[in-house]
């Protein structure tokens, strides 16, 4: 049974270039700000997410503070996908230490 691991905002900072970063909060508040890069997940895109994505990606889940993203990291994991990350302290943490962009 595959299954998620925590990141730091730290260590996602410094190996943002290997991660796919998905953004499971809602899309205003994506829209209004969000990690450089990062695609934002919903149900509406998840399967076509599912089936474009390589399941060797690793793959960073991104919520408001680290909860909700876990729940999201699991059900990525148990989808086949190898490495999967639920980021301790969500886009909140990020935002106080980190760079975000907005649309």
């Amino acid at each position: 049974m595959n299954t998620f691991h925590h990141i730091s905002i730290d260590d996602v900072a410094m190996r943002s270039a290997d991660f796919t970063v998905v953004d499971i909060r809602d899309p205003q508040s994506f829209a209004l700000s969000h990690m450089p890069n990062a695609t934002h997940l919903s149900n509406d895109n998840f399967a076509a997410f599912l089936s474009s994505t390589p399941k060797k990606t690793p793959i960073v889940v991104v919520c408001y503070h680290g909860i909700s993203s876990q729940q999201a990291a699991r059900t990525i994991a148990a989808q086949g996908f190898s490495e999967v990350y639920s980021m301790d302290g969500g886009f909140e943490a990020w935002r106080q230490h980190q760079p975000v962009t907005s649309e």
